[in-house]
């Protein structure tokens, strides 16, 4: 983590953080979003009470202890919540990620070091989220966006849009991608989340797009000899070069102009469960997802676009005329 955290951390909270990281594998990203959000909330519990008059920027949190934490109720968390909902209109999925920051917290306190006999917050609910369906390139676009790369990295290019399209990989596992992880039974080795592990089959086009982009791999004065992407410096390319190098294709993309790179991995995972016809627990291990619920999206995108088919129909508006049919009286003969 960043010294500044580190130095604004009270005891408990640096033994959490640490936990987080070392024993959990959290990454360094995560455990920072960790620390903002415990620090927000115990800013607003010493304003609160009265500890401070201070702006909230100005709070300081060295002298959280155990005594203050056990002091702390549901009600504290409901208010802290109402608080960030309604004064600084933070989002269901904003509330959410803090709802997750306080529970591991206090998770760790109570399960792990022992130090809450009771965890307070054990009964705190996750607000509803809006669901929605994730965008993704037809498999027409996907084809286009391969066709686009030219000039000096037009090899590398095309080499990490195949691996992005063909393998699902987020933008952060491409930039960390080794010469080494390119194994020889023509695997690849990927660390994701956490520094998690998982191990894909490149098909025939990552293997070509591979094997056409390392002969125009620089070699002299490359600073990360071990990086297989590398940037015009020739070090290692960022996650952020990875994002600016996708979003100059896509914008050259019809309808997917305002895409970003993390709808190839979208597009990945809908060609391979709609396509190809993957069993959507094979897609989990493919993508690296904990929980095979985060997965099961695809699932969904393919009972919505039945759905648009259905609609689709031309006839499917179409509503039943019943015609009228007029009684003709008989007139009686009266004669």
């Amino acid at each position: 983590m960043k010294t500044s955290y580190w130095d604004e951390c009270p005891p408990v909270l640096r033994s959490y953080l640490g936990y987080a990281q070392t024993v959990k594998g959290r990454s360094e990203k995560t455990v920072n979003e960790y620390f903002k959000d415990l620090r927000t909330f115990f800013r607003f519990l010493k304003q609160r009470r009265g500890l401070l008059s201070d702006s909230g920027a100005a709070i300081a949190i060295d002298d959280i202890d155990i005594a203050f934490i056990r002091s702390i109720t549901m009600m504290d968390v409901y208010e802290f919540l109402n608080h960030q909902k309604g004064d600084l209109a933070n989002d269901n999925r904003t509330l959410a990620r803090k709802i997750v920051s306080l529970r591991m917290f206090f998770r760790y306190l109570t399960n792990h070091t022992h130090e809450l006999d009771k965890n307070p917050i054990q009964n705190l609910d996750m607000p509803k989220g809006k669901k929605t369906l994730p965008k993704y390139l037809t498999l027409e676009q996907s084809l286009q966006l391969l066709s686009l790369p030219d000039g000096l990295f037009a090899e590398r290019d095309f080499c990490m849009l195949t691996l992005l399209l063909n393998c699902g990989l987020r933008r952060a596992e491409v930039a960390g991608l080794n010469l080494h992880d390119i194994r020889p039974d023509h695997t690849l080795l990927v660390r994701g989340k956490g520094n998690k592990e998982r191990i894909l089959y490149l098909n025939d086009a990552c293997q070509r797009a591979i094997e056409a982009y390392l002969p125009h791999r620089p070699v002299d004065g490359v600073r990360d000899r071990e990086a297989l992407f590398l940037n015009h410096l020739r070090t290692r390319i960022t996650v952020d070069g990875v994002y600016y190098v996708v979003k100059k294709y896509l914008g050259h993309v019809e309808g997917a102009e305002d895409y970003s790179t993390h709808k190839l991995r979208h597009t990945a995972a809908t060609l391979m469960y709609q396509h190809g016809g993957v069993d959507i627990r094979v897609l989990k291990d493919i993508l690296g997802h904990e929980n095979l619920g985060t997965t099961e999206i695809y699932t969904h995108l393919s009972d919505e676009q039945i759905k648009h088919a259905a609609e689709a129909n031309p006839l499917s508006k179409v509503e039943r005329k019943i015609k009228k049919v007029e009684k003709k009286e008989k007139s009686e003969d009266n004669g």
